[in-house]
């Protein structure tokens, strides 16, 4: 008899795992509480881990296709004169891929293409978990289902977390962060690069995701933060014009808002037949630009050990042992990359920056080889 798996959840981690439960001859249904899955939100940069995982898939080609590479990635000061520099064209030799930058919404509709839409239940908030001899969830739809084995891919703020497992706290890292995607002609030498202007207690970084388009994500400390209605140009003005340009190229209506939040390091990822995957699990700061990379991952690691021949329970168990070490290395040197990044004091500033340029390229490599290898 064929296993049936109920995911809760299909954002990229949610449907990324769906296909590699899909490939080892699982039945799978999403729960989505969205009403659609459309090209929304801001961009993504796949890093090569995930590329991996995709060039595993059959993806890398379609997820190419529609991004664009990136080789190199620049930490700059607020003129965009780099203060580190990290060359991926190794990386790219070594594992057949490159870094992806792509709009979010493009790959999520790559993964539910794949899938298929009559995987996908939509407009499928859960509500509540009642657990006996199987999971029974309730939907703000009233509707309900039984489920054996259960996937908890609902981001930070899991329902799944929060009614299955111990308590847990997200962290608040007191930063605003505004994203944004925009029409803008950038210099040729900024065409297959991510950049990261630090400024004082503020960040702008800024990169091509498609022959017209540019992803820019905009972070300053919450003390800097005096109105809702601040102006980003202003903001922001001590910096490159070409950040300015990018700001005054978005529509204001456009550009998204959050608080900058991770989930505090958590024990349990599994337990039995439950199973938290993502952001529900191991929710990260976005300084590594690892949050949705890390999810793919987990997605990777799981669909291996089906394919060893584990059962779902104890393919649960052995995922937790082998990701939870990185994962939340990952979530720590974030955090701390955050807090290095969003120095004040001008002295700080000035050390830092002096210390980031006499780095040896060495330890850039020690964490993108450990970044990017697959557990």
């Amino acid at each position: 008899m064929t296993e049936t798996v109920n995911i809760v959840g299909a954002g990229i981690g949610g449907l990324t795992t769906a296909l590699f439960l899909k490939k080892n001859g699982i039945e799978v249904n999403l729960y989505e509480s969205s009403s659609e899955i459309k090209p929304v939100g801001a961009g993504i940069i796949l890093a090569n881990n995930a590329m991996q995982v995709f060039k595993v898939l059959g993806l890398q080609t379609p997820i190419e296709s529609l991004g664009n590479r990136i080789s190199a990635m620049k930490i700059t000061d607020e003129q965009l004169n780099p203060l580190s520099v990290v060359d991926l064209s190794s990386y790219e030799q070594k594992y057949g891929v490159t870094n992806i930058a792509i709009h979010r919404g493009e790959l999520q509709k790559i993964l539910a293409d794949t899938i298929g839409y009559g995987n996908i239940n939509l407009s499928k908030r859960l509500a509540n978990i009642e657990k006996g001899e199987n999971f029974k969830l309730t939907f703000e739809d009233n509707s309900i289902i039984e489920s054996k084995h259960l996937i908890g891919a609902d981001g930070i703020k899991s329902i799944v977390r929060n009614q299955l497992f111990a308590k847990s706290n997200l962290r608040n890292a007191k930063q605003i962060c505004w994203r944004g995607i925009c029409e803008i002609d950038l210099p040729l030498n900024y065409h297959n690069e991510l950049n990261e202007a630090w400024g004082k207690g503020k960040r702008f970084g800024f990169v091509k995701i498609s022959p017209t388009k540019v992803y820019w994500y905009a972070l300053a400390n919450a003390n800097h933060i005096l109105s809702d209605n601040i102006d980003l140009t202003d903001l922001f003005d001590e910096f490159h014009e070409i950040v300015k340009s990018i700001i005054n190229a978005t529509l204001k209506e456009k550009i998204i808002l959050s608080d900058i939040l991770d989930l505090e390091p958590i024990e349990k990822w599994q337990n039995k037949n439950v199973c938290l995957i993502g952001d529900a699990a191991h929710a990260t700061t976005p300084n590594l630009g690892q949050g949705a990379c890390q999810a793919i991952e987990d997605a990777f690691v799981l669909g291996k050990l089906l394919s060893q021949g584990f059962s779902i329970e104890k393919a649960f168990e052995e995922y937790e042992k082998l990701r939870k070490k990185k994962a939340q290395a990952i979530v720590k040197s974030s955090w701390q990359i955050g807090k290095l990044a969003h120095i004040e004091n001008h002295y700080g500033i000035w050390l830092r920056n002096n210390i980031m340029k006499m780095m040896p390229k060495s330890a850039n490599k020690r964490q993108m080889d450990m970044i990017f290898e697959l557990n």
